[in-house]
């Protein structure tokens, strides 16, 4: 069967799967991924793939998504996340946009735009309360704002493995991705204030539905007068240690190109997770041992249902990538008769579009391009920008941010494509014309 077939069977069957008929994501993803392979004409093959797959997603993000979810609720019952909420909302005029910019400003240090999300997702639910917008507008504005630097800015992993390989020149190349991510990022920011009316207000998420619940267990629970009482720079260094302090750490190893041992242990995004989680528990300790108990467990089922979907997703992807669905689109493009800064483009969103890894895109599509590098005639460095611009299009079932988005957020799959599937096609719309602006005024 054509793979190009497969590709639009496989990605209907999802949709009609998870957004008409409400299965659960897991269930769709991994069926539709064995049915993809058996079309293929590999059933044996697929099995592994799959599990190969799934596999994959499962070690990268397991301790991240977990440990997450552990600091993110565990402030949100103690407050922590109301004491960054009130300093965002202090300190700038525009919260969604100090979002927008954190998310920005993170996600290439950390190396994951996953990451930064996870990290700063329940500040973001907590700042939609205070300034009752609707939690779907904080959490895109957060997530558009780490896919804009992710994306663009070199050392991102989407843009080192081209740089290294197309021999780009690095300083030029930092800065025009650093010049198109910052407009693009500000796409991202309206885009998401789109949400800000019209859909109701903003929710504090389970945790605070759950308040009555944990009330009524034994031990010492924190009241709010007993909170307003902790207010101070204790309680603001326990509210930003288990967030920042990863993060510090996480920066730190980036720094040396070479980083010393123990430096690279503690830096590593699994450890200062973990870390984090033991800070989050000392501003948690008032709770007392029962509830902390109760909240840990809450965050582990919820983050086993994130990591569920991630790994139907890279079930999915691995399974796509088997078909040479990616390599079909990307031939179909390249023969037609287009300018030839919109073959790379359009390459790289073929292939983000089959297989969901922005990374995973940008290692394969410079090696389609390689044998086309005489013919296209176009810079190095603006063919790495045009193909950066392309993984933002299209982000959707197979995209492992796409269910962390929507789990973590507490939206539909439907509301997932409207927020975070166009919000991210939007903007590389928008990267891509800037780098064609770009081209035709500095080449």
């Amino acid at each position: 069967m054509n793979p190009v077939l497969i590709f639009l069977f496989a990605l209907i069957c999802i949709l009609l799967l998870t957004a008409k008929f409400r299965i659960h994501p897991f269930l769709s993803l991994v069926s539709v991924s064995i049915l993809t392979g058996v079309l293929a004409g590999e059933p044996l093959r697929t099995v592994e793939t799959v599990s190969l797959g799934m596999g994959r997603v499962f070690s990268h993000f397991a301790i991240i998504i977990t440990c997450g979810s552990i600091i993110g609720i565990v402030l949100q019952r103690t407050g922590g996340t109301s004491v960054i909420a009130d300093d965002i909302i202090r300190f700038s005029r525009k919260p969604l946009l100090a979002l927008n910019f954190l998310g920005f400003l993170f996600s290439v240090p950390v190396m994951c735009c996953i990451l930064a999300y996870v990290i700063f997702v329940p500040i973001a639910r907590e700042l939609a309360a205070r300034i009752n917008t609707p939690s779907i507008s904080s959490a895109t504005a957060l997530a558009l704002g780490t896919l804009a630097s992710f994306n663009l800015v070199y050392p991102s992993p989407v843009i080192i493995s081209a740089a290294e390989e197309l021999g780009a020149n690095i300083n030029l190349l930092i800065l025009l991705g650093f010049l198109i991510s910052v407009p693009t990022s500000i796409a991202g920011y309206l885009y998401a204030r789109k949400f800000s009316a019209g859909e109701g207000a903003g929710t504090l998420g389970p945790l605070r539905k759950s308040e009555q619940e944990l009330s009524g267990l034994k031990g010492s629970v924190i009241k709010e007068g007993e909170l307003e009482k902790t207010n101070g720079k204790f309680r603001r260094l326990e509210a930003y240690a288990p967030v920042f302090f990863p993060l510090l750490l996480i920066l730190s190893r980036a720094i040396f190109e070479t980083p010393p041992p123990l430096l690279m242990f503690f830096g590593d995004p699994n450890i200062a997770l973990l870390i984090g989680v033991l800070l989050s528990f000392l501003s948690g300790r008032r709770l007392g041992l029962e509830v902390l108990r109760t909240l840990i467990e809450k965050a582990v089922r919820r983050g086993g249902v994130v990591l569920l979907d991630l790994c139907g997703g890279g079930a999915l992807g691995a399974t796509l990538a088997m078909t040479g669905s990616g390599e079909a689109l990307g031939q179909m493009f390249m023969q037609l008769n287009l300018p030839h800064i919109m073959v790379p483009f359009l390459v790289a969103a073929a292939l983000q579009t089959v297989q969901g890894s922005r990374v995973v895109t940008m290692l394969v599509a410079p090696s389609l391009m390689m044998p086309l590098l005489p013919e296209l005639g176009l810079p190095v460095e603006i063919l790495i920008l045009s193909m950066a611009s392309g993984t933002f299009l299209f982000s959707h079932v197979n995209d492992p941010f796409f269910w962390i988005f929507g789990e973590l957020a507490e939206i539909e799959p439907q509301q997932v494509f409207r927020a975070y599937t166009l919000g991210g096609a939007l903007m590389g719309v928008v990267s891509f014309l800037l780098v064609c602006g770009v081209y035709l005024i500095g080449y």
